[in-house]
């Protein structure tokens, strides 16, 4: 990122600048609880720590007893035929997810004019029928007739008068950031100068890659007109592949993430989010006189969501960008596999209670010794068996 210097840094001596020391750096507008707050975040987005994390669970995997290696060269040629047949199990799995991915496309298209109308609904576009309208809670299913239509009267009478209170809002304000302030995976990536952002979200979609292309997926925000960025719509593109390595195809376990793809955000002059302001006070060593230097530097946001680490030709990243895009990938996959089907019910925090019940009965198994050994991601509530997704460590 370029600096941003003042006028003295401009008109001082090339050969002085090593003679320069910073003595302080100051961000604007930041106060200890928020600088508390960025580090927790800045901590568990850090890809040191992941790395870390994923090496010490790597570590709980079995090691070889040595037990092959005292095999008869006979039972090990008959071991060598098993290993032939397990690879073309992995072909037949990687046909198996291809289908998958047909499927989930075809249903793709009759679940949208069900999410269209949602939209609609959440943007005012459609005002919904008191039919349409109508929910029983699980209370009203066990009281009288009479109870309910007394009750009815009686919330009737409360709406119609916090309507004359206030003005009635148009559609569901703030769906979208409720949501994503909902969901601890999303939660931790928002900050509070995205929030004013996020206000002018008005739709998720989802798009799959049409048949005979690659397998791919596009997660599509749509954006009402707003004073941040001229878009209205910022798309992130998730490549993936379904065919066992040649080098190793018994590692494969499901579509592999390949590579993501971003976008560029036409950011309103001084209304990036992506970015901050900083004032740096320098002293000179000899002179000892102090000059305050302004640079623009790179700052927490969930819009770096549109800017994830380029993947090389040759496929292979080092430990931090890996580990920034496995944790991409994860956010990416959650979105389109929970968020954007059960969207009402992150907002109403349902889909939430349902997620922390799961969280318990796992739990509860865990007490089981023998449970706890063979706990795997099977096990896990979040876990999908038809996308397990890795990051290619080379081409």
């Amino acid at each position: 990122m370029a600096d941003i210097d003042n006028k003295d840094q401009a008109e001082m001596d090339p050969a002085d600048m090593e003679d320069v020391e910073d003595v302080e750096e100051e961000e604007t507008g930041e106060d200890e609880n928020s600088k508390a707050r960025q580090l927790t975040v800045q901590m568990m987005q850090n890809p040191q720590i992941l790395a870390a994390l994923q090496e010490r669970l790597d570590g709980l995997n079995g090691s070889p007893s040595g037990y092959m290696e005292s095999l008869p060269k006979v039972v090990k040629r008959r071991v060598n035929a098993l290993k032939n047949l397990q690879v073309k199990c992995a072909h037949i799995e990687a046909k198996f997810y291809e289908e998958v991915h047909e499927l989930e496309r075809k249903y793709a298209a009759l679940y949208q004019p069900l999410f269209d109308k949602r939209s609609e609904i959440v943007t005012a576009a459609y005002e919904p029928t008191d039919e349409e309208c109508e929910w029983k809670t699980d209370e009203e299913e066990e009281l009288t007739v009479s109870k309910q239509d007394e009750m009815k009267e009686k919330a009737k009478l409360e709406e119609e008068k916090k309507d004359e209170e206030k003005e009635n809002p148009k559609g569901i304000p703030e769906f979208w950031l409720t949501v994503f302030k909902n969901v601890d995976l999303l939660s931790d990536m928002l900050q509070e100068h995205d929030e004013p952002v996020l206000k002018h979200l008005e739709d998720i979609k989802v798009k799959f890659s049409d048949p005979g292309q690659p397998m791919s997926f596009t997660l599509e925000f749509h954006f009402e007109p707003n004073e941040f960025f001229t878009n209205t719509v910022l798309s992130k593109t998730y490549k993936m592949r379904s065919e066992p390595d040649e080098s190793d195809p018994f590692s494969f376990d499901g579509p592999e993430i390949m590579s993501c793809v971003g976008c560029t955000i036409d950011w309103t002059k001084g209304k990036n989010v992506t970015l901050k302001t900083i004032k740096k006070k320098q002293k000179h060593k000899g002179r000892g006189t102090v000059r305050t230097v302004t640079k623009t530097v790179p700052n927490d946001s969930f819009f770096n969501f549109f800017t994830p680490p380029e993947v090389p030709e040759n496929g292979e990243l080092d430990e931090d960008s890996e580990a920034i895009l496995a944790a991409d990938f994860e956010i990416g996959h959650f979105i389109r596999e929970r968020i954007v089907p059960r969207a009402v019910l992150y907002f109403t925090g349902e889909a939430i209670e349902d997620d922390d019940d799961d969280y318990d009965e796992e739990g509860e198994e865990a007490d089981d010794e023998e449970g706890e050994e063979e706990a795997d991601e099977e096990n896990d509530p979040d876990y999908d068996p038809k996308c397990t997704f890795h990051v290619p460590r080379g081409s």
